[in-house]
C-alpha cells in the first residue's frame, strides 16, 4: 500500500514510541509504515527476548505485543514487562478464543487485536490506549504548576498568583479537565479529536463542542491576567502554552 493510501486511512494525532515485538516481518513492516505515517517513532522486535531488551533499553510509551514468538512467548513478555510497570501493551493474537482473551487481561494486557487485522485500526486502538493512560498519569498527579496556574488535581481547583494573592478561577468540571489534560505537557499540540475523547462527556461527539468549551475556558484565564491560552494550533487542535 503506498503512503497516500495509508495517509488517507489513519487519523495523525499522537506521538509516542511503539514497540512493535512480531516475527512475521511482513506484518510488522505494515504496522511500522502506518504508525510512523500517523507521527510515532517505531522499534521492532523479531522474538520475545530481543523484546525485553528494547523495552528496558528505550521505554517506550506502548508496546504491540504478539502472542507467539520465538524464544520467549507473549504472555511471558507481558508477564515480565507489568514485573517493571505500567508501560500499555495491546496484544496481537491470531487466536480469536475467549480463554486467551482472558488470560491477557489477567497478567495486565491493555487491550486485543485478533489476526488479521485492519493496520488503520491498530492504530486507533493503540492511540486511544495512549489517551486513557496520559488521562490516567494527568489525574494520578496531586499539583501541576504552569506559568502562573497553579492546578490542584486532587481537589480540582484552579488559581493564579497575582502580586501576592492567589486567585481562584471557577472552571466547570469539562473546562477542568481540559486544563489538567493539556497542562500535563503544556507544550504539546493536542487534537480536537483527542480532547474530545478524554475530557468531555460520553455522547459529546462535535468537534466544534471542543472550540466552545476552550473559548469559554480562555475568557476565565483572561478574567485573572492569563491571556493568549490555551492557544489554537492551525489544523490540529491546541495547546495550553507557547511561551518559554
Amino acid at each position: 500500500m503506498n503512503k497516500e493510501m495509508i495517509g488517507s486511512a489513519i487519523n495523525t494525532d499522537i506521538q509516542a514510541t511503539v514497540l512493535i515485538a512480531e516475527d512475521e516481518l511482513d506484518i510488522a513492516e505494515i504496522l511500522i509504515a502506518y504508525l510512523e505515517k500517523s507521527g510515532m517513532r517505531t522499534l521492532h522486535a523479531n522474538n520475545g527476548l530481543q523484546a525485553l531488551e528494547l523495552h528496558l533499553e528505550h521505554k517506550p510509551d506502548i508496546v504491540l505485543l504478539d502472542v507467539q514468538m520465538p524464544k520467549l512467548d507473549g504472555w511471558r513478555v507481558l508477564s515480565e514487562i507489568r514485573h517493571r510497570g505500567n508501560t500499555p501493551i495491546i496484544m496481537l493474537t491470531a487466536m480469536d478464543q475467549d480463554i486467551d482473551k482472558l488470560m491477557g487481561l489477567r497478567i495486565g494486557a491493555d487491550d486485543y487485536v485478533v489476526k488479521p487485522f485492519n493496520p488503520a485500526e491498530v492504530v486507533a486502538r493503540t492511540q486511544a490506549v495512549l489517551r486513557r493512560t496520559m488521562m490516567k498519569e494527568s489525574l494520578s498527579q496531586k499539583t501541576l504548576q504552569v506559568g502562573p496556574l497553579h492546578i490542584d488535581i486532587e481537589n480540582h481547583s484552579v488559581s493564579v498568583k497575582q502580586r501576592d494573592e492567589h486567585l481562584n478561577i471557577t472552571l466547570t468540571l469539562t473546562e477542568f479537565k481540559l486544563l489538567a489534560l493539556m497542562a500535563r505537557t503544556p507544550k504539546r499540540a493536542y487534537s480536537r479529536i483527542e480532547l474530545l475523547e478524554s475530557c468531555l462527556p460520553e455522547g459529546d461527539t462535535l468537534e466544534r463542542t471542543v472550540d466552545s468549551h476552550i473559548s469559554k475556558l480562555r475568557k476565565k484565564l483572561e478574567l485573572v491576567g492569563v491571556t493568549d491560552t490555551p492557544v489554537g494550533v492551525r489544523g490540529i487542535g491546541y495547546r495550553l502554552w507557547d511561551r518559554k
